[in-house]
Order: structure tokens, then sequence, then C-alpha cells
């Protein structure tokens, strides 16, 4: 490793309202070099990182690159200076295609200034194929998954030809498969002299990919070492202060069927689908990207539209063509992407708590009583621990497991028998994991249904009762608790994989 970093940040200081985000904070990387940047949600590092990225300034502090001291005042400015970040916020315009997405500013030209579309569709095409998937040039956005703008939102970052990516979160949606891409690609950078910051969550990826881990806390940096003098243990431990561990789920008294869905199928790729989740039970669904886990909670929700199959609520058949309406029977749905479906991040903690209920709250002039909304937002803040420095702050200046928090308090204040969670410890760290599975094992206690979706195999281990595996759109095997290993999910997951891939 080279003695001179690429860059070093020394002395970083940030606050925001009520919020010292950074004290303090000394920074390098060095040339040739995966750095896994590590801490919980709210420690400071998409703070850092937007220092870098031009979005923010710090208000102490210095940073140099290659030597020299450098001044980012836009994401431009970064880009010029040979800096590309992939942020945890998805910044893609959806209705835009993939290439346009990819070369915005920065399209090729033919003749009299007209665009080359064909020739911007290739090299998308190219960037992707890199990465080990084939998505078409010419689709738009808002027409793929969320892996799949992740999978954009890399090959845009990686376009640029920087000396330094900063990766925030990249493989939070991606498949097994889609991150082993990501790290070729990031090993072939690293072989090139290129400088990755990669910060995640998952301690299994940042242990096989990164050289060497610099770990945050309320704002500080706490330590620096080598990955391979570094346990899994000793990294939690500098994270949070504490020991954490993964907790698996209290027995809880399971009762009558609350959801029963019969041969349920869509227009969205959901084919026959049974499913029976009880009063008090945590059912997990498992399967790859795309298997259709999300599309099914559409149809049971009334986003998509069904095409045949029935919908029942505590034993009855029931008509579900809303959101509107699947509140009404009682359901909750924290959605997969929280800030796109699941909060105003422009609101404060106590208008999104109360979004799910305003008609409770309103008087006769349909006008909402304040001190009614404020006292539902308190009891939440206080119920779930969210940090905030009070219900007033906007969402948007909250952590992610704290944000995440903020949805569930929506849902709990409607009071729901069913509680439907799409990947609900996505991007947050392992303290904050472990109280949202604290949470959830708290509500199946006091009997409510639980339908929880999650990429993670020990997650869905640890805490469901019973484990429903879909693939391609269809279920293709249930455990329970006691039956369920990796292994016998896995293989539910392939298994219409398996057969389309077998030869003859």
């Amino acid at each position: 490793m080279n003695k001179e970093p690429l860059l070093r940040m020394t002395g970083i200081t940030k606050h925001f309202p009520g919020v010292q985000a950074l004290s303090n904070v000394d920074f390098e990387i060095y040339p040739g070099e995966i750095l896994g940047f590590l801490g919980e949600n709210g420690a400071g590092k998409s703070t850092l990182i937007k220092i870098l990225s031009g979005i923010h300034a710090q208000d102490q502090g210095t940073i140099w690159l290659n030597g020299q001291e450098i001044h980012p005042r836009s994401p431009h400015d970064a880009q010029n200076l040979g800096i590309s970040t992939i942020h945890q916020e998805l910044a893609l315009a959806p209705n835009l295609t993939v290439a346009e997405n990819i070369f915005l500013n920065r399209e090729p030209r033919l003749a009299l200034g007209r665009v080359d579309f064909a020739r911007m569709n290739r090299a998308a095409e190219e960037l992707l194929h890199d990465l080990g998937t084939d998505i078409p040039g010419n689709k738009r956005i808002s027409h793929l998954t969320v892996a799949a703008q992740q999978m954009v939102e890399i090959a845009k970052a990686v376009s640029h030809s920087a000396n330094l990516i900063l990766m925030d979160e990249p493989t939070s949606a991606l498949s097994a498969r889609e991150v082993d891409a990501l790290f070729a690609l990031m090993r072939r950078l690293k072989e090139r002299g290129v400088g990755v910051v990669f910060i995640s969550h998952r301690l299994d990826e940042v242990r096989q990919i990164v050289d060497r881990v610099i770990v945050m806390r309320d704002g500080q940096r706490v330590g620096s070492l080598p990955i391979a003098e570094a346990s899994e243990e000793q990294i939690i431990r500098m994270m949070v202060g504490r020991n954490v561990t993964v907790a698996a789920k209290a027995d809880a008294a399971v009762g009558e069927p609350v959801l029963e869905v019969r041969n349920l199928s869509g227009y969205n790729g959901v084919e026959q689908v049974d499913l029976t989740v009880r009063k008090g039970e945590i059912v997990g669904i498992s399967g790859l990207v795309g298997a259709g886990r999300t599309e099914l909670v559409r149809l049971i929700c009334g986003v998509d539209r069904l095409r045949t199959g029935e919908v029942r609520i505590d034993g009855k058949p029931v008509k579900i063509q809303s959101p509107a309406d699947a509140v009404a029977h009682g359901i909750g749905w924290v959605p997969e992407d929280r800030k796109l479906h699941g909060l105003i991040l422009g609101m404060s903690v106590q208008e999104n708590s109360s979004m799910a209920i305003l008609p409770r709250l309103s008087n006769w002039l349909a006008m909402i009583r304040p001190q009614k909304e404020r006292a539902i937002a308190e009891h939440y803040v206080k119920a779930l621990d969210i940090v905030t420095p009070s219900v007033s702050q906007t969402v948007r200046n909250l952590s992610g497991g704290n944000q995440q928090k903020v949805v569930l308090a929506k849902w709990l204040s409607s009071t729901p028998q069913l509680l439907i969670v799409d990947e609900p410890t996505r991007g947050i760290d392992v303290g904050a994991k472990s109280e949202i599975h604290r949470l959830l094992a708290e509500l199946a206690q006091q009997g409510i249904a639980i339908l929880m979706i999650s990429s993670e195999l020990p997650e869905i281990l640890a805490m469901s009762d019973r484990i429903v595996v879909m693939c391609q759109g269809r279920v293709t095997g249930e455990f329970t608790h006691a039956s369920a290993t990796e292994e016998k999910i896995l293989t539910a997951a392939t298994q219409f994989l398996t057969i389309a891939n077998s030869p003859n």
C-alpha cells in the first residue's frame, strides 16, 4: 500500500439543527484500497460522504486529494475532481431511460449536436454487463425493480472513470449473484489503483471484500484496523459500544387465521398463491430478488389488480381494491422503500406518525387536532425508542433506523390486526436491527399477525414461526421454524430456476 493517501480529511466537523453530525473526524484512504466505513445509522458516515460529494460543506476541517487541498461545492465539482458517489438514496430520474440516467449531461453526440442514442444504449449495456446484469439501455427507470435501479446507480458511478468511488449501501437491494458481480468489479477497480469506500451493515460482505475498516460512533471516529485483524464481534462492539445478538423470536400464542389468501393470481407475475397468517404468528416470506414477494403484498393491499383468487380477513371474504380498503380492514404495510413509499421526508415525526389515522384526529371541520396528534407521536417516540430531538423534527434528518421506527409508528397508531413488513431491516445498522426484531416479536406476543418479507436468511430463520418460499411468482416451499434450514430455503427459492435451466 502506498504511504501517501489518495484522500485525507482532518478535523471534519458538521452541525445540523439540533444535531452534531460530525466532531473532529479524521479519514484517509489509499490508492488501490477498498475501505470499509462502518457505524450505526446516525454515526455520521453518510454525512461525511455527502461532504466529500459536494452536497454539504463542513463547518471545520480540511480535505486533501492527491496532496492538493480541495473544496467540493457541488456534486459536479466532486465528479470533476475524480470523486464518484453511489448514494444510499437512489438518485435516478424515473421518467428517463437507463442510458439517459447513466450519461445524463454527458450524452454522446452525432453531427449537428443530436444525441447518439444507439451508441449511448450500447455503452450503458456494456457497463451493466460488466456488473453481471443485462438491463436494456432503452428501458425506463420507473419500470425497473429496486434491485435493477441499484445496478444502474452503480453503473452510473463507475462510468465517470473516477479515482475515488464512494459506495453507500450499494448491496442493500441486490441478490447474491449481483453482489458477487459488484465485488468482482470492485477488485478490478482496486487493481487499477482506484480507491473504493464501502459502507455496509452486512458484516459478512465487509469481511469478504475490504482491506481495512474505519469505525464511527456518535459522529466520531472510534478506530481503524486491517480487516484481517478484526473479528465480527470486535467490529460490532466498536460500532455500538456494547455486545449485540440476533435474538430468536419468543414463542407466542398462535390463534385463529387473520389473513387467508386462496389461489391468488395477478397481472404482476403472481400465480396461484395460497397463504395463511394467524393471530400472534410471524410468517416469513423468502425468495430471490424478483421472486414475486412484494408483488404478492401489492395484490393483498389492493395496489395491483387481482386476476383470480380470494382474500379473507377473519374468515370472511373481502374485496380490497385500494390501500385505503386495506387500512379499513386492519392491514398495515411497512414498504420496502421507506423513503419513497413509507414516509414524507419533508414532514415531521408528528405528521408522519399520524398519517394513517387522520380522520380520527379531525374535528367536525375536518381540521387536525394538533394536541391529539402530538400526544400520539410522543407516545410512539417513547414506546419505540425513536431518537429525535422532538416530534417536530423533520423525518429527513433522522437516521435510517429511526425513520423505519417512524413508519412502524404510523401503522401501529392505526391498531392493525395484520402488519406486513417488507425488508424491515434493510439499510439499518446492527443495533437498530436488533431493536426492530424485538419490536416485531413484542407485537406478535400482543396478538398481531405479522407477514415479513426478508432477503436475509438469518433474519427469516430467527424471526419466523413459519417460512413460505417463493420463486417466479409461485409458492415453492413452506417450512416450520423447527424444520427450516438455509439449504432447504435456497433449494425451494431456486426450484423453477433449476427446472428452467436444466438440459431438456
